[in-house]
C-alpha cells in the first residue's frame, strides 16, 4: 500500500533534498545532479559526513533490530529517506516477519522509489507527510491500516529532528507522537551535534550549504542535553545517548579518533 496523492511534478528537481544529499553520503544514485552538487560541496568542505552518515545507518540497522529483539512488531519510520537496503523492514524481518512497518517522508522522490524497494515485503506501507504535522500522519489512512495504538510501537526520527528548527518546536512534535503511543512503546532517535567539531571554518560553511544552495531544509545542530530533553517521557536504555558507532556495537569498538569524526548523538527509549 503506499501513498499516490502526488505527480511527478510535485518533485522539486530545482533545489537539493536533504534525504537525496544523504542517499549520496551513503553511496547511492538515487539523487540529481543538483544533490550531487551540494552534496559534494559538503564533502568538500566537511569530509566527516561521510563517516558521519554511516554510523548513523548501521546505529539505525542494530536499533530496528534490538526493537524486533525486544518484541516490537510495528514501526513507524518518519523521515526514511532514500531506500537504501537494507531498510527497516528488512532489518526488522530478519528477527520476524511479522513486523509491520510504516514508512513516511514528506519529498515525493521517494514515494517513486518506495513502491520497489519499500512495499514488496508485505507488511509495509508508505505515506507522504511531514513530521512537523503529527495529527495528519497520525490520522493517516495508511497508518491506520498497519499500526495498532493498543500495543507498543517503535517510533523512529533518525537524522531528522536536526532540519527542525528551534522556532517549529521539535520538543513539542516529539510530544505529540510521543503521546499518542502505548507503554511500551519505543523511541529511537538521531541527531547531529557540534559537539565534536567546531562550528567555524569549513565546518560552519558546510552547515551552511544546506541554507546557501536553496536546500529545502536547513540543519541545526543541537548539543547533548538538548537532545537528551527529546527522550523526556522515555527511559534511555542502555549505554544511553552516545554517538552512534558507541550505542550496541556489534563490531570492534572505534578508537577515539574514529569517534571525533562522528558528530551525532543516537538513543533509544522505551515509554514507561
Amino acid at each position: 500500500m503506499t501513498d499516490q496523492g502526488f505527480s511527478v511534478e510535485e518533485i522539486d528537481t530545482g533545489r537539493p533534498h536533504p534525504a537525496r544529499m544523504y542517499d549520496f553520503y551513503l553511496g547511492g544514485k538515487d539523487n540529481y545532479d543538483v544533490d550531487r552538487e551540494a552534496a559534494q560541496r559538503v564533502i568538500d568542505l566537511f569530509p566527516d559526513i561521510v563517516p558521519m552518515a554511516r554510523g548513523n545507518r548501521e546505529f539505525m540497522h542494530r536499533a530496528v533490530r534490538y526493537m524486533a529483539d525486544s518484541g516490537i512488531r510495528q514501526i513507524i519510520d518518519i523521515g526514511t529517506g532514500i531506500p537504501t537496503s537494507p531498510n527497516t523492514h528488512q532489518i526488522a524481518h530478519e528477527v520476524s516477519p511479522e513486523v509491520r512497518v510504516a514508512y513516511v517522508d514528506n519529498d515525493p522522490i521517494v514515494a517513486t522509489y518506495a513502491g520497489a524497494h519499500l512495499l514488496g515485503a508485505g507488511h509495509t506501507g508508505f505515506l507522504l507527510g511531514d513530521v512537523r504535522d503529527p495529527e495528519s500522519i497520525l490520522r493517516h489512512p495508511t497508518l491506520s491500516e498497519l499500526i495498532d495504538f493498543d500495543q507498543p510501537v517503535g517510533l523512529m526520527l533518525v537524522a531528522i529532528l536536526h532540519f527542525i528548527r528551534d522556532d517549529e518546536d521539535p520538543a513539542g512534535l516529539v510530544a505529540a507522537y510521543r503521546d499518542a503511543l502505548p507503554a511500551g512503546s519505543h523511541l529511537v532517535l538521531s541527531h547531529t551535534t557540534g559537539d565534536f567539531h567546531q562550528l567555524d571554518g569549513d565546518a560552519g560553511e558546510a552547515r551552511d550549504v544546506y541554507r546557501d544552495k536553496g536546500a529545502t531544509a536547513t540543519l541545526t545542530l543541537r548539543s547533548h542535553d538538548q537532545v537528551r530533553g527529546f527522550f523526556d517521557g522515555f527511559e534511555l536504555v542502555e549505554p544511553g545517548l552516545v554517538q552512534p558507532p558507541l550505542w550496541r556495537p556489534d563490531g570492534p569498538v572505534p578508537t577515539d579518533e574514529e569517534l571525533a569524526h562522528v558528530g551525532f548523538y543516537g538513543g533509544v527509549g522505551i515509554k514507561s
